[in-house]
């Protein structure tokens, strides 16, 4: 694990597009396509607002997210018309998109679904992660029914995560995340530093980040 500081936020969404950039035009040097796999959230947005600038053959990337509530990309609370917004614009916007989410389909026959149409996308060439300050990462909140299926070894691509007071969500699980060619986690602000530090002794049932330190460049800013 490599723990990078910042002088600022917008130096740290400068640096960490570049590197993930980089990243990316690695892996499209040895393989046919490239698979970019990001969080939902407002705190990347700076960071995909550079990325979707780079120089880079994005018809040749697929991105994915982490996870994504069970809404369509009408709701306000939908990661994908985020992404959409923010990441699939510019020279980004030839890159092809694979949403998460399922029109007509329960949360439970979605996954399934995504398992399936995500198989052949594996491993994720390049991870960007976000962290909430109760420790968790994409949608492996602690003590969420489903969280133990989604940590499991042998765990389906995507799982459905039900987390109390929230909608429905589908979660990419923990070894799928923690198998990526090239892996960063952004936090912001000494709570989630702290959270952070917290975290690497714990058991990953009560702080999921930790199951996806393995070769995990963090990268924070005040």
């Amino acid at each position: 694990m490599k723990f990078e500081e910042y002088h600022d936020r917008d130096m740290l969404a400068i640096d960490v597009a570049n590197v993930m950039a980089g990243r990316l035009e690695n892996a499209l040097f040895t393989h046919e396509r490239a698979t970019l796999v990001v969080p939902g959230g407002t705190s990347p947005g700076p960071i995909f607002d550079v990325l979707s600038g780079a120089r880079l053959d994005w018809s040749r990337v697929d991105v994915t997210l982490t996870d994504e509530r069970w809404v369509d990309e009408s709701s306000d609370r939908s990661n994908g018309a985020l992404l959409r917004r923010h990441l699939l614009v510019d020279r980004a916007a030839v890159a092809t998109f694979k949403p998460l989410y399922r029109a007509g389909m329960d949360v439970d026959a979605g996954a399934l679904d995504v398992s399936a149409a995500l198989a052949d996308h594996l491993p994720i060439s390049v991870l960007l992660l976000g962290m909430g300050a109760d420790m968790h990462t994409a949608s492996l909140f602690p003590g969420a029914d489903g969280l133990d299926d989604a940590l499991a070894a042998d765990a389906p691509v995507a799982l459905p995560i039900h987390a109390e007071g929230q909608e429905p969500r589908i979660s990419l699980s923990a070894h799928v995340l923690d198998s990526a060619m090239s892996k960063h986690l952004v936090i912001f602000g000494a709570e989630k530093r702290a959270a952070f530090e917290r975290a690497v002794d714990m058991d990953p049932r009560n702080a999921p980040i930790a199951a996806v330190l393995e070769d995990l460049t963090v990268h924070w800013a005040e």
